[in-house]
């Protein structure tokens, strides 16, 4: 029966011949012992042309233009190098030191392995390595815009553009939002995306007046390796291709430089970019969903905005009423963003329905952006359950005293008495509604439980005060 070490050697050249890379073998004189298949397909010498012939004799025969077996021998380290050979073809060797049981150098095996396999494999690589990039591009912008898509609002103003957006997200169509600053233009794009059969898709979101000038067309369009100083070697891809197959958001479109207003034109004819630095149009399928404060109408008369691209962008069109056109919704969202920031911060409030008709009755200059703001910082600010007039900003709070504000709320023609019983009664409901229960506001407020069932129902006790 054969040992292993037999069997090894009686199969070494079907060994040698199975390996995927040429193998150059020679003695640590430098005369050719043996090469397989694959280096003979390589590099068209045979067994019978180099075996017993010294590695510097082949490179005076022109047969290559250098080799590594004399390096190797004298350092006795493993080595890299191209190698050219007589044909043109150039090929890698990696050449490696064996040594015997004494530490000797014997042999030095040289892999080849031609230079135009490696160039396609660096090829699909980087091919490989773009779609990887692209993908986590695409991931950090899912999470990065990851919010809730479902509008707030209980107003007719308000159900009358819902319900417009819910037709338009059936379509492909370009759909432009027009608005105030702050009113929600980002929440209803979200919105329209999410009930579009683009929802398992991407959105990206792009701030066409937060990007200089400078940049903004590299960002939108994407660049070619080198194609400006500064550009990374491996170019990048623009939002339009990370957006393949989603929704591009283009917010504040009224910003956009009248040179890429034209580029953008070619985007919504043509479902075509051409990256920076590049002549190749690459063909893309994506929504755009646009967004402005501006009156664009104007802007195309005053020439800042191509009539054109106004005409391609306005398909369909949704208007957004101001905060202050829209008084139902603003209780309704002051709730929305407590429950969420209280939710963040593990806190437990509520707003007195006094407070919630002072914030009404603001004017709300920033919008829903400005109401949601005041909410966060009252929630990370404050410390007690309840939000009362006290706790609202001297802007929000001086309301209380002006005509309308005691007409409309407070009912000033009421006797004092009843209007504090209110208050009372609102306080309680909300700080039962924190805290859970009777018993513990009682232990909180320091009041008894019978005088807070008491209140509740509307008894009044002239006899008796809010903190027995």
């Amino acid at each position: 029966m054969q040992t292993t070490k037999e069997i090894l050697a009686h199969n070494v050249e079907s060994i040698l011949d199975s390996l995927p890379d040429g193998v150059f073998i020679s003695d640590a004189q430098g005369t050719s012992l043996r090469v397989n298949r694959i280096y003979e397909q390589l590099t068209g010498l045979t067994q019978a042309q180099i075996e017993g012939k010294n590695v510097r004799s082949l490179v005076e025969d022109g047969f290559f233009d250098c080799i590594l077996n004399p390096e190797i021998v004298r350092t006795g380290k493993p080595t890299t190098r191209v190698q050219r050979l007589k044909n043109g073809k150039r090929i890698v060797l990696s050449g490696f030191p064996v040594f015997d049981a004494q530490g000797k150098l014997r042999l030095v095996i040289t892999l080849a392995r031609d230079v135009t396999l490696l160039a396609q494999m660096q090829k699909q690589l980087a091919a490989q390595t773009s779609l990887i990039e692209q993908i986590n591009d695409q991931l950090a912008y899912v999470t990065k815009g990851a919010k809730d898509n479902t509008p707030v609002y209980q107003s007719q103003a308000m159900a009358n553009v819902i319900k417009m957006a819910k037709q338009f997200a059936t379509t492909d169509a370009t759909v432009l939002i027009l608005g105030e600053t702050g009113a929600g233009k980002d929440v209803l794009a979200r919105y329209i995306h999410s009930l579009s059969e683009r929802s398992q898709k991407i959105m990206v979101k792009v701030d066409c007046g937060g990007i200089s000038e400078s940049l903004i067309e590299s960002e939108l369009f994407g660049y070619m390796p080198g194609a400006f100083t500064g550009a990374s070697s491996k170019g990048k891809a623009g939002y339009f291709e990370i957006a393949a197959g989603g929704t591009v958001f283009l917010d504040e479109i009224g910003e956009l430089p009248l040179t890429l207003q034209t580029r953008l034109l070619r985007v919504l004819q043509d479902n075509e970019i051409v990256r920076l630095g590049s002549s190749i149009a690459k063909k893309i399928d994506l929504r755009v969903i646009a967004a402005t404060n501006r009156d664009l109408e104007a802007c195309v008369e005053e020439g800042s905005f191509r009539r054109d691209l106004f005409y391609r962008l306005n398909v369909a069109s949704l208007k957004i009423p101001s905060l202050r056109e829209r008084k139902e919704d603003i209780p309704l969202l002051a709730k929305h963003y407590l429950t969420l920031y209280t939710t963040k911060y593990r806190k437990k409030m509520a707003f007195m329905d006094v407070s919630l008709d002072l914030l009404a009755a603001y004017k709300w200059p920033g919008n829903v952006r400005e109401l949601q703001n005041l909410v966060h910082s009252l929630v990370i600010s404050l410390d007690g359950p309840i939000i009362s007039p006290n706790d609202l900003p001297q802007t929000i709070a001086h309301l209380q005293n002006q005509p309308h504000y005691s007409e409309d709320i407070l009912t000033a023609k009421r006797p004092l008495r009843e209007i504090m019983a209110d208050l009372e009664r609102d306080f309680l409901q909300k700080a039962i509604e924190v805290h859970g229960s009777v018993q513990r506001v009682a232990e909180l407020f320091h009041i008894n439980r019978t005088t807070i069932f008491r209140k509740l129902k509307g008894k009044s006790d002239n006899n008796r005060e809010l903190d027995e």
